[in-house]
């Protein structure tokens, strides 16, 4: 093998398992909340600080993920969603891995403290409560998931307080609309995933009796109250009638099935509640971005 082809491979390779340790799908969506909540609260763009933003925060996404799948390897190793990760199957080390998360973790405080010093102590509160409670109690109470909610809606959160450099209304209100959203959202994975979330020693659905009506009832509740919560930016005049109307479909929408779960506890019910809960949030957090600043979009279209 040349020295080309050689480094060829081994960038490849660690390009493959970077991407799958920092769970790069999820962080970019992670990413793409942060994107909306800078451009929700913004009356102008600065596009250098928007690249701060986008870099720092995949970076800390990155670094919590890392960290999980350090503390979690041995549970990652039972369970068929997560066997072939790189640490389970020993593509990366376990010190390779956590100096990549330190480096991350540093590198996206600095970046995200350079646009102002709430946005890196969000930051860092985020990557704290992941990793130190939330990703530990995943095997010892339900509950994981109300605390994992919360560093789950400080993106959005995060990207407002980087135009602003204070928690303030948008903040709060993207902050709540996320948090809610994040139950019934992950309890529909864990029930489309019980039985390998089992295997791994997870208890993650808000019953002891698992697949039930109590966990489906529960999901019925929070799909019902993310309708109110939705609709708060039309409320507080922060977006205009559009997003009124596409939160008030959408949630009616998500609420159905919900239901529809709660009737039926099947597994094909859950999985397209699972599904809708990813369609959900990325079009009403850009509902809410183009409602709020349609002058400002005409603006950079016409440039």
């Amino acid at each position: 093998m040349s020295n080309n082809t050689y480094i060829l491979t081994n960038s490849t390779s660690f390009l493959s398992n970077f991407k799958a340790v920092t769970k790069m799908g999820l962080s970019l969506s992670v990413v793409f909340s942060s994107i909306a909540g800078y451009l929700l609260a913004a009356e102008s763009i600065h596009l250098f600080t928007l690249f701060l933003l986008a870099i720092g925060g995949y970076f800390m996404v990155g670094a919590s993920n890392v960290f999980n799948q350090i503390i979690e390897r041995d549970l990652d190793a039972l369970m068929d969603r997560t066997k072939n990760r790189p640490i389970p199957t020993g593509r990366m080390s376990v010190s390779y891995a956590f100096v990549l998360a330190v480096i991350l973790t540093i590198t996206g405080l600095i970046i995200l403290y350079t646009i102002n010093e709430r946005t890196a102590m969000f930051g860092a509160i985020s990557i704290c409560l992941y990793t130190s409670a939330y990703t530990p109690l995943k095997t010892k109470t339900p509950l994981s998931v109300f605390v994992g909610a919360i560093p789950g809606a400080l993106p959005p959160m995060i990207g407002a307080v980087a135009v602003t450099g204070e928690f303030g209304l948008i903040p709060g209100v993207l902050f709540f609309v996320q948090f809610v959203w994040q139950f019934p959202h992950f309890w529909a994975i864990a029930w489309v995933s019980f039985d390998d979330y089992k295997a791994g020693g997870f208890s993650l659905l808000p019953s002891k009796t698992g697949k039930s009506k109590n966990s489906a009832f529960q999901i019925v509740v929070y799909s019902l109250a993310l309708i109110p919560f939705s609709l708060l930016p039309w409320m507080l005049e922060i977006t205009g009638i559009v997003s009124f109307v596409i939160a008030l479909i959408l949630g009616l929408w998500f609420f159905f099935l919900s239901w529809k779960l709660f009737m039926t506890c099947d597994d094909k019910d859950a999985r397209k509640l699972m599904f809708a809960s990813f369609i959900y949030l990325p079009i009403i957090q850009f509902v809410y971005v183009f409602d709020a600043n349609t002058e400002m979009i005409k603006s950079l279209l016409a440039l």
